[in-house]
Parts: structure tokens; sequence; C-alpha cells
């Protein structure tokens, strides 16, 4: 069952990037964040103390976006459990899964079952670098929706398309409202986003939640 609302935006933190308060400072007057993800490709120490002071400060659910079964503590309102369904490497199919589960049972999280497909954004990124797996390009719409009905008859309760941090070219909005129309679970998009046009144009073409990361890695914002 899906918990988190629709027509949000969640930030994406970087705890390699930012510290929390400088993070929070530049995230204030967000009317419409529904809830903080963090996540790192490359960690640079134990995030949990971050993690820990993000919840003091925040009213916000803090969603784990997993790069590594590392990156769990009990701080966390929920993880997202995803499955690289556009790649073939079984470690982000299901090895790192089987690796996090006895973790996730032990701090009682909350989990996303989350179908994740990386689109081509127009330029290599560290998703593509570490899972060693190649995104679906952005004109294969009848590829893209295959992987979506394949994770809807699979179980999965919301898909996520992702373009890749500091995507050159976004997620094409005609695939989001396509997978919307098509498939019908909850729908997460993100990468390279940086306007507000560009947000509101994927709320109006089906997409439930836009995650913004780098955009609010300064404060001048756009969003």
């Amino acid at each position: 069952m899906w918990e988190l609302g629709s027509g949000k935006i969640w930030v994406l933190y970087d705890p390699d990037k930012l510290e929390v308060e400088e993070f929070y400072r530049n995230i204030r007057g967000l009317n419409d964040l529904g809830a903080i993800l963090v996540g790192t490709s490359f960690s640079e120490g134990d995030i949990c103390p971050k993690v820990k002071k993000l919840k003091e400060l925040s009213d916000y659910p803090v969603i784990l976006f997993p790069g590594s079964v590392y990156q769990l503590c009990p701080y966390y309102d929920y993880v997202l459990f995803l499955s690289l369904i556009s790649g073939r490497n079984p470690e982000y199919l299901i090895g790192e899964h089987v690796k996090a589960a006895p973790l996730i049972k032990k701090f009682n999280l909350r989990v996303i079952p989350t179908a994740y497909l990386l689109i081509d954004g127009g330029t290599y990124t560290a998703t593509e670098f570490i899972t060693n797996t190649k995104p679906i390009p952005r004109n294969k719409f009848d590829l893209i929706l295959a992987h979506c009905l394949a994770a809807k008859y699979l179980g999965f309760s919301a898909i996520y398309l992702e373009a890749g941090s500091g995507a050159i070219l976004n997620v094409p909005y005609e695939v989001v409202k396509l997978v919307k129309e098509e498939v019908g679970l909850p729908l997460i998009v993100g990468g390279g986003i940086r306007l507000r046009e560009q947000v509101d144009k994927y709320f109006s073409s089906g997409a439930d939640i836009v995650v913004i990361g780098s955009a609010f890695e300064d404060d001048d914002r756009k969003i």
C-alpha cells in the first residue's frame, strides 16, 4: 500500500557532499516537500550520525535510497528496497537485498519494494559505473514499458525512473505518461531536474513523486 501520498517532491541528501545543517537550510520553504531521501554512491564513512541529526531537525519522513547494505541504520522511516531491473547484474537484482534483509528486520524498518530503472540521460552516471549495468535507451518506449509491466506482475509497490544524477537529458515526459497509463503503479521520477517547470510537467504527465538532488546542494535553487 502506498502511504506517502503523491504530487510531492522528495529531496535527495548526499551525506558526502553537505553537512546536515547546510542541507536543511537549503530546502527551507519548499511547500510541496514530501520526504527526504538519503543516499550516496561513495560513502566516506558512517552516515548514521547524519541520519540521526536529520531526524532531529526534520518532521518529514526520512527514506534510505540505498547504495549498499552498509548505509542501513535504525533512524530511517522507510527504505526504498530497490531492484535494478533495467540491468542484469544479479547483485543489484537480489544479492544486496539478501544481505540487507536481516538488518531491515532487526531495525524494524518499513520497506517500499521498488523497481528501479536507469534511463539514458546522456551522460555516464555513478549508478552505471557502480552497478556495471547499462541504462535503457531513452527512445525505446516499448522496452521501458515492458520492464515496468514486468515489475507490476512481480509485485513491486512502486516504479522509479531515473536518468542519473546530473543528467543532461531527463526521463522523457512521454515515457512517464505511458508508464502511468499502462501500469498504474506509484511512479517516482528523478535525474537532472533543476527547474520548477520540469517538476510541474512531470506531475501533469503522471508522476507521483519527483526527486531533486543536486539542485539543492547550494542555495541558488530554481525550484
